[in-house]
């Protein structure tokens, strides 16, 4: 997959065949779209393009208000993209002045002079431009002025895409990540590094990787006790993974990440690892003693390496 980090940027594309969007998460909805775009692109012999926007508009537009809790990075998208199969990606940097565009001018100067394109698959409500001057009927026109194809993404498969959306955000945001996978084809991961902490679990037998996750926009799930699949360079682990407060040894305003790796015991500051998100074991809790902790943490270990022992393979 060509990836384009601005219009400016890109090369030669035979008879371009282009859907535009946000594609946060990459999920179900937003697939059965690829596969749509893909199979318009092989029967015009030409290649796949997927035009995205970084940062996310709202994030220029609404800077202290946006309120975006994503499903993915930046990075995350693309790599999932990449798998997708899509021939090309445009990432186009969102300014102001880019917001400024007339939809006459994104067509004729992006679409039409510099990318040539052949056919545009676009949903039913797709606005663009200027005061979002632009929509599907506005495209039509400009199809028969500028020699390309307007495809639209049927009002149903539109709607999946934003019923997706919606029941992952908030599946996530309830600990429900069982849903959350359904929706997405995959289970829900996220990507940090390991910082330093209290070392804290060390001392009652269960060393935690605790994890910072830079980006300040990617949706951490719910607060507890979860099984997931860790990834540790090219290897991968099980382990059981705790967001929240820690209120029995340390409680404070703060969410943290930590995760305890089963069967491992290097040492891994600064690395990258990422987690996958397979099943939601419990809340989280006080407890009345590091002790109760200490057992309540066993009960869960034997648990969660039931589940990956019946259920769940790599």
């Amino acid at each position: 997959m060509r990836i384009f980090n601005s219009f400016d940027e890109v090369d030669k594309i035979s008879f371009p065949v282009l859907t535009i969007g946000t594609f946060d998460g990459v999920h179900i909805g937003h697939q059965k779209i690829i596969q749509q775009l893909k199979k318009e692109a092989l029967q015009l012999g030409g290649e796949s393009v997927l035009f995205t926007f970084y940062p996310h508009p709202r994030m220029v537009l609404f800077p202290d208000a946006h309120g975006l809790q994503l499903l993915t990075t930046q990075e995350e998208k693309l790599k999932f993209l990449e798998v997708c199969g899509i021939d090309n990606v445009i990432v186009q940097p969102f300014t102001f002045d880019f917001s400024r565009l007339t939809a006459l001018e994104f067509v004729r100067d992006y679409l039409v002079n510099k990318l040539h394109v052949k056919k545009l698959i676009i949903g039913y409500d797709h606005q663009f431009g200027k005061n979002r001057e632009g929509s599907i009927d506005f495209l039509r026109t400009l199809a028969d002025v500028y020699e390309f194809e307007v495809i639209e993404i049927p009002a149903q498969d539109i709607d999946d895409v934003n019923v997706s959306s919606t029941k992952i955000r908030n599946a996530l945001k309830s600990g429900d990540v069982n849903t959350a996978c359904n929706y997405l084809g995959r289970p829900y991961s996220l990507t940090g590094t390991v910082v330093h902490g209290k070392e804290l679990g060390r001392t009652i037998g269960f060393p935690t990787a605790n994890i910072h996750v830079s980006d300040d926009t990617k949706l951490i799930p719910a607060n507890g006790v979860y099984a997931v699949k860790v990834s540790v360079g090219t290897a991968s682990y099980y382990g059981m993974l705790n967001i929240g407060n820690r209120p029995t040894v340390n409680s404070t305003v703060d969410r943290s990440i930590e995760v305890h790796i089963f069967d491992f015991d290097s040492l891994i500051y600064d690395a990258k690892i990422t987690i996958e998100f397979i099943r939601f074991i419990r809340q989280e809790k006080e407890f009345s003693s590091v002790e109760a902790l200490r057992s309540q943490l066993q009960e869960d270990e034997l648990s969660i390496r039931a589940i990956f022992a019946t259920s769940f393979k790599f």
